[in-house]
């Protein structure tokens, strides 16, 4: 059973860090220890790290009034994503749930991790949504296993916590995810991951699909137009 926390209101500056100028690679900063879940932006560990962006539709289209900055940092346990969106609408469920998975989550707003080990086995990743609700679902997609190529009895014990501003329309979430639940050994620095990130937003007509790296599908799930997350240590940067 995982652990979930619960939202807290964030007012908050602009994020400050610095930008990844190559095109497809996210680097992730190396943390001394796995600090305490806030969804606060203003943290130093999540000020000073690397940030990148899903500002355009899943074409590759400008998205207006809906940015979103992305962040990352890592332990020797952990894999921390942290979101802050901005939103001009939330299309939310009706009776959200953070007892258990609520299937069909992308129907409503949701930020997103796809994220695989395997460089050359690009049909094998893992999947983790979260909503402005607490509510959230966690993935094992298999594309070659037919008849079954996502396992949603599958468990992360991936963690996370919300905040939500909506006098300043923003939202952010930070993940907490285990190197367990992504790969079958503790990676070392240098190390990479075929990744995206993703997130949706509002409801039809108008409703915004968001990507870090364009899929150029209706699908998020385009694995070979994932990008790739580095893992730094301290005297790489």
């Amino acid at each position: 059973m995982r652990s979930l926390v619960l939202a807290t209101l964030i007012t908050s500056t602009e994020l400050i860090g610095p930008a990844v100028g190559q095109s497809g690679l996210f680097l992730s900063w190396k943390l001394d220890s796995d600090p305490i879940l806030t969804a606060d932006p203003d943290a130093p560990y999540w000020k000073e790290a690397p940030v990148v962006f899903a500002s355009t539709d899943r074409y590759g289209k400008p998205v207006a009034g809906s940015a979103t900055e992305i962040r990352s940092r890592w332990t020797n346990r952990n894999l921390y994503f942290l979101f802050r969106s901005r939103f001009e609408s939330m299309r939310l469920t009706e009776k959200p749930s953070s007892a258990k998975e609520t299937w069909g989550l992308w129907d409503f707003d949701v930020v997103e991790i796809f994220i695989g080990h395997d460089l050359e086995k690009i049909h094998l990743y893992k999947e983790f949504e979260v909503s402005p609700q607490d509510e959230w679902v966690d993935l094992e997609v298999d594309r070659e296993r037919k008849g079954k190529e996502i396992d949603w009895l599958w468990n992360s014990n991936f963690r996370f916590k919300n905040g939500v501003d909506r006098t300043a329309k923003v939202w952010v979430c930070e993940m907490q995810i285990p190197w367990e639940a992504i790969a079958p050994k503790i990676p070392i620095e240098r190390t990479e991951f075929r990744m995206n990130a993703y997130r949706i937003e509002g409801s039809d007509p108008g409703r915004k699909y968001m990507a870090w790296q364009a899929v150029h599908s209706p699908s998020y799930h385009t694995p070979r137009a994932f990008g790739r997350l580095r893992l730094v240590g301290k005297d790489m940067r």
